[in-house]
């Protein structure tokens, strides 16, 4: 019977968990989508190109909000157990109270399991994805993009101009500007051209004009009737290069393996080991996001006791009407105490390994002074 009940009692909270994380994700989802449209108005990819960048955020936002979402599943469950009387039943059938704090303790464990899993794997994984598909994908937007009368710096080093655009497709009077370098770049007038796809790779034929190479010696120009003007060769305004968050776990922990005491837990001192992965990062910053991967998710289990504390009812009936606001706030701050905790790295060794374990020393306090508040419970029926 009390494995039916704690099934139960299990599926709800999944079921809960379940509902608000994908109502959470979702919106959060929408949201980011909306600022993510520059993609396609400013950088030139393609719809099929941003929906797809879109979509690999999702395990992203799922795994920033799946504390929250946890907790919040665990505390409307017993509130809503204890509204119902339902909690009697445990009570009837022989659970103590701590027993079922102690369930409530397992069962975080999984969530834990499953957050690990995102923040070291899937969501590194998935960033990293995005950005290596906006880097390999063409500017195949690029023609949709080209307005009358408009200057388009959609990619790097290129500006184009055109004084006329024809529903046929055809351009009146371009005018292109290609940055080769700090001291070479090429200016293109062309009386007419098209916008054709060849290969996957996108070609601006010009036809009768000319080409005026310049740099710091000299300039020199070159008349054409017709040159084909290669497109594919210019890179997305889009930052390619990865950022940390979208670095594997373990490459991380690589980084920081010789660097970290070298530079005696200050973390300001960039890495440059020859390490592609590792150039120009800084410990400190590597630092900050193994804490977000690996130690955030441990406050899964601090605020599931939080949480399970609600299954105490105090004597006081002062204290019995405020009890449900002061356990959500409690939850709230140590979410957010999880996150603050990350600005006080690196002033000491000795702080840096509290704020470590930190999570750990508030489970242990915590179980412990639920596990003396059952008891005293117990003592006074």
């Amino acid at each position: 019977m009390n494995k039916l009940i704690f099934r139960k009692f299990s599926l709800d909270i999944f079921s809960f968990f379940l509902i608000a994380s994908f109502s959470i994700t979702f919106i959060v989802w929408i949201i980011q989508a909306v600022n993510f449209l520059d993609l396609v108005s400013d950088d030139g990819h393609s719809l099929k190109v941003y929906f797809y960048f879109v979509s690999l955020n999702l395990p992203k936002i799922f795994s920033k909000t799946i504390i929250f979402v946890f907790f919040l599943s665990i505390f409307y469950v017993i509130n809503k157990y204890e509204n119902s009387n339902e909690l009697i039943v445990f009570w009837n059938n022989g659970i103590k109270k701590i027993q079922l704090i102690n369930f409530i303790l397992k069962f975080s464990i999984l969530f834990l399991i499953l957050q690990l899993i995102l923040t070291l794997i899937v969501v590194p994984k998935s960033q990293n994805l995005g950005r290596v598909f906006i880097k390999e994908s063409n500017i195949d937007f690029l023609p949709k993009l080209i307005s009358e009368k408009k200057f388009i710096n959609v990619v790097k080093g290129l500006t184009i101009f055109v004084e006329e655009y024809k529903k046929d497709g055809e351009l009146k009077k371009i005018y292109i500007h290609e940055k080769i370098d700090s001291n070479n770049s090429k200016i293109i007038i062309s009386d007419y051209g098209r916008i054709t796809k060849k290969d996957n790779k996108y070609i601006l034929k010009l036809f009768y004009g000319g080409i005026t190479n310049i740099n710091s010696n000299n300039t020199f120009v070159l008349n054409f009737s017709e040159t084909d003007y290669d497109l594919s060769n210019f890179t997305t305004k889009t930052i390619t290069r990865s950022k940390i968050q979208e670095l594997d776990s373990i490459e991380l922990i690589k980084c920081i393996k010789e660097d970290l005491p070298k530079n005696n837990f200050k973390g300001e001192e960039i890495i440059n080991d020859g390490n592609a992965t590792c150039q120009t990062r800084r410990v400190k910053s590597i630092i900050e996001e193994l804490y977000k991967r690996i130690i955030i998710p441990f406050y899964t289990l601090v605020i599931s006791l939080v949480a399970a504390s609600l299954v105490i009812e105090p004597k006081s009936s002062f204290l019995g009407k405020s009890r449900k606001l002061n356990i959500f706030l409690i939850g709230s701050f140590l979410i957010i105490i999880s996150q603050i905790l990350l600005k006080y790295f690196f002033i000491s060794p000795i702080i840096n390994i509290i704020i470590l374990i930190f999570p750990l020393i508030l489970v242990i306090i915590y179980y412990l002074v639920l596990n003396i508040f059952t008891k005293f419970k117990l003592n006074l029926l």
